[in-house]
């Protein structure tokens, strides 16, 4: 039995799991409403991470979750992606950081939430990370999750505006200021 990409040293990420136009969230006619997050996945050492992948998931601005199937399946006709005909919010996006660290997705702004949630595939990791971006705003004082973290650990999660609907997260694998990371069983 051969051994999969988890039970091996990877990354294996930069083969088959990036898709053209991943970060683009947002469809087309949504520029007025569309939020960026941006930023650098970093490893212990505080170097970027040229290999990594992450994945966001949200839901609409409607608060609806149902997303639109098949938006990672291939269009055999077109040779797009069966799911993103970029009119359609598929509340799912997945990017590879490039040779500096960075990543940059184009999303409608989460409802009845205020977070991304992100899975972060990295090298080194034999097992995926979850964490979310909490956007800045009233919403994140009442957050569970947040309430329950020390002011420090707690700041890891909260992306900075940078601009109007700009927000950067970084992502710091190991180390000083660590990004909290979530267990799911």
């Amino acid at each position: 039995m051969l051994p999969t990409p988890s039970q091996t040293v990877g990354p294996f990420y930069g083969y088959a799991l990036p898709f053209l136009q991943g970060g683009d969230m947002a469809p087309a006619g949504h520029d007025d409403s569309a939020i960026t997050v941006y930023g650098h996945v970093f490893d212990g050492a505080g170097d970027p991470v040229p290999d990594a992948l992450l994945e966001f998931w949200q839901p609409a601005p409607d608060g609806s979750r149902t997303g639109a199937p098949g938006s990672l399946r291939r269009d055999q006709t077109t040779g797009g992606y069966a799911g993103r005909d970029g009119l359609t919010f598929t509340g799912f996006g997945r990017v590879a950081t490039d040779a500096d660290g960075r990543y940059a997705v184009r999303t409608l702004p989460p409802g009845g939430v205020p977070y991304l949630s992100v899975c972060v595939f990295a090298r080194g990791l034999l097992h995926h990370l979850f964490t979310r971006v909490y956007l800045p705003g009233p919403d994140c004082d009442a957050d569970p999750l947040l309430t329950a973290l020390e002011p420090e650990r707690r700041s890891t999660l909260i992306a900075e505006a940078t601009a109007e609907r700009v927000y950067r997260f970084d992502v710091r694998l190991h180390g000083d200021k660590e990004t909290v990371f979530l267990d799911f069983p």
